[in-house]
C-alpha cells in the first residue's frame, strides 16, 4: 500500500485535553504503510501472544508444578500472586523511568525479561527460585503493554492506528484462548519444565526478530506524570478507582470459575472447553467497545458495568441449571470484555498525564483489583462456600458503577472537548485490554484442592 495522508505528524499535534504535547517524542508517524511496519505489527502481535502465555501458564500447570517441587497447591498459588503484585507496584515507576528510552530497546528488553523469567521457572530447583523467576516476568509485564501499544501506532499511518492496535492486542486474546491451553497440554504430556522452556525459546527468538526488524521509534522527551491532586481534579483518579473495583469484583468469581461451573453440573473434562468459550465472549465485548468508544463512551461503560453487576447477581438463581449458568456467565464475561478499552479511553481523555502514564496507572489499578478480588473471593469461599461468590462480586461491581455514574469529569459523555480519540491518544487505548481478555487468572477444578491467588485452598465442591 502506498496511499498517503495529510494528517499532521504526532510530533507537532497538540492535545488540548491533556494540557501537554504528547508528540514531544520527536518521531513522526509515516504517511505510507511500509513492509517494515507490517512486519513490526506482526512481531508486536506475536510478542503479546507470548506475554500472555507467560503470565498465565502456571495456572494450568499449578498441580504438576506443586507435585514436582513438593509444595502444597495452596502455597504454589503464590506464583500467580507475586506476578500480579509486581505489575501493580512497578507499572507506573517503570513506565516513567523508561519514557525517554528508545522504544525498540525497551520492547526488546521486555522480551528478554520474559525469556529470563521462563528459564528461571523452567530450571527452578526450589519454590523460592521459581517465585523469583515469576517476579522477573512481572517486571517485564509491567512495562510491556504500554510500550507495545505506543509502538503499534507510531510505525503506521495515522489512519491505520486503530487497526494496528486491534491486531497487536488480538495476540492477548489468542494467548488466553490458544497459548495457555496448548502450554498446559504440552506440560501434561511431556512435563511442565519442557513446556515453559519452549515458551522461553520462543520469547528469545522474538527478541532477536524485534531487534532486527522493528522500525526504530524514539521515546518521549518530556513525559508528563502529574500528581495525585491533579489526577483527582481531572477525573483520572476516579477512573482508576472504578477500574480497580470492577476488576476486583470480576475476579471474586472468575478466580473460581472452573469449580463454579463444575458445581453447576459441568463435567470436569469439559472445563477447559467451557473456559475457551467464555474467553471468546470477552472478545465479542471487546469488539462492541471498539464500535462505541468514540460515539458514546460514558453510556456504553455504564451499560457494561451495570450488566456485569446484574449478571453476577443473577448467577445464584440459575446455579441449578448448567445451561442457565453458562448463559448468564457468558453475558457477564462479554460485558466485562468491553470495559478495558472504555476505561483506558477514559483515562487518556481525563488528561493531566502522558498517554503511557495513563496506561500504567490503569495497568496498576487493574492488577491491584485482581489481587484484591482473589483475596476477597478466597475469604468469602472460606466463610460461606462458593455459592456466595457471585453476590459478593455483584456488590463490588456495583461500587464501580456508582463511581462511573457520579464521576462525570472522569467519564464525560463525549470525552471532554473531543468526540473521538486523536492519533496520539489511540496509541495506548488498549494497553489494558490484555488484562481484561487475556489476564484471566482462572483456577480450574482440580483433584484435592483449588489454589487461589491469595494462597488459600478449598476442597473441590
Amino acid at each position: 500500500m502506498t496511499e498517503t495522508t495529510t494528517t499532521r505528524p504526532s510530533s507537532t499535534e497538540p492535545d488540548r485535553d491533556r494540557g501537554h504535547e504528547p508528540g514531544r517524542a520527536g518521531t513522526e508517524q509515516p504517511h505510507t504503510l511500509t513492509s517494515s511496519a507490517v512486519v513490526g505489527i506482526a512481531v508486536l502481535g506475536l510478542s503479546t501472544f507470548f506475554a500472555i502465555t507467560t503470565e498465565l501458564m502456571p495456572v494450568g500447570l499449578l498441580s504438576t508444578m506443586s507435585a514436582d517441587l513438593g509444595v502444597a497447591e495452596s502455597r504454589m498459588g503464590v506464583v500467580v500472586t507475586v506476578y500480579a503484585l509486581a505489575v501493580a507496584v512497578l507499572a507506573l515507576p517503570l513506565t516513567w523511568a523508561t519514557a525517554r528510552v528508545p522504544r525498540k530497546a525497551v520492547l526488546v528488553a521486555t522480551l528478554v525479561g520474559y525469556t529470563l523469567s521462563n528459564l528461571m521457572v523452567a530450571f527452578a530447583p526450589d519454590f523460592a527460585f521459581l517465585c523469583a523467576g515469576r517476579i522477573v516476568g512481572g517486571i517485564a509485564h509491567a512495562l510491556f503493554f504500554s510500550v507495545a501499544s505506543a509502538y503499534a501506532t507510531r510505525i503506521v499511518p495515522p489512519r491505520l492506528a486503530g487497526r494496528a492496535i486491534a491486531f497487536v492486542y488480538s495476540g492477548s486474546s489468542l494467548g488466553f484462548v490458544i497459548g495457555v491451553p496448548v502450554a498446559t497440554t504440552v506440560g501434561d504430556q511431556v512435563g511442565w519444565r519442557l513446556a515453559v522452556t519452549g515458551v522461553a525459546v520462543a520469547s528469545a527468538l522474538l527478541a532477536v526478530v524485534a531487534l532486527v526488524f522493528l522500525p526504530s521509534v524514539r521515546g518521549e522527551s518530556y513525559p508528563h506524570l502529574g500528581s495525585v491532586a491533579s489526577w483527582a481534579r481531572s477525573g483520572l483518579l476516579a477512573v482508576v478507582v472504578a477500574d480497580l473495583l470492577l476488576f476486583a469484583g470480576h475476579y471474586v468469581v472468575y478466580t473460581y470459575i472452573g469449580p463454579y461451573l463444575v458445581g453447576a453440573g459441568l463435567g470436569e473434562s469439559a472445563t477447559g472447553t467451557a473456559l475457551l468459550v467464555l474467553g471468546g465472549t470477552g472478545v465479542v465485548g471487546l469488539l462492541v467497545a471498539g464500535a462505541f468508544v468514540d460515539r458514546a463512551p460514558r453510556q456504553t461503560l455504564l451499560v457494561a458495568v451495570g450488566v456485569m453487576a446484574l449478571a453476577l447477581g443473577a448467577l445464584p438463581f440459575v446455579h441449578g441449571s448448567l445451561v442457565g449458568t453458562f448463559v448468564v456467565a457468558g453475558v457477564w464475561v462479554a460485558a466485562n470484555g468491553t470495559t478495558g478499552t472504555l476505561f483506558m479511553a477514559a483515562a487518556i481523555r481525563a488528561g493531566g498525564v502522558s498517554p503511557d502514564i495513563a496506561g500504567a496507572l490503569i495497568n496498576a489499578g487493574s492488577n491491584v483489583g485482581i489481587a484484591a478480588g482473589a483475596a476477597v473471593g478466597a475469604r468469602a469461599f472460606d466463610l460461606a462456600g462458593i455459592e456466595a461468590l457471585p453476590a459478593t462480586a455483584a456488590v463490588v461491581v456495583a461500587g464501580s458503577f456508582v463511581v462511573v455514574l457520579l464521576a462525570r469529569r472522569g467519564f464525560p459523555t463525549i470525552g471532554h472537548s473531543q468526540v473521538s480519540l486523536s492519533t496520539s491518544n489511540l496509541r495506548t487505548i488498549t494497553s489494558s485490554v490484555a488484562v481484561v481478555t487475556g489476564s484471566v487468572r482462572t483456577i480450574p477444578s482440580a483433584t484435592g484442592s483449588v489454589p487461589t491467588l491469595g494462597g488459600h485452598s478449598r476442597p473441590r465442591p
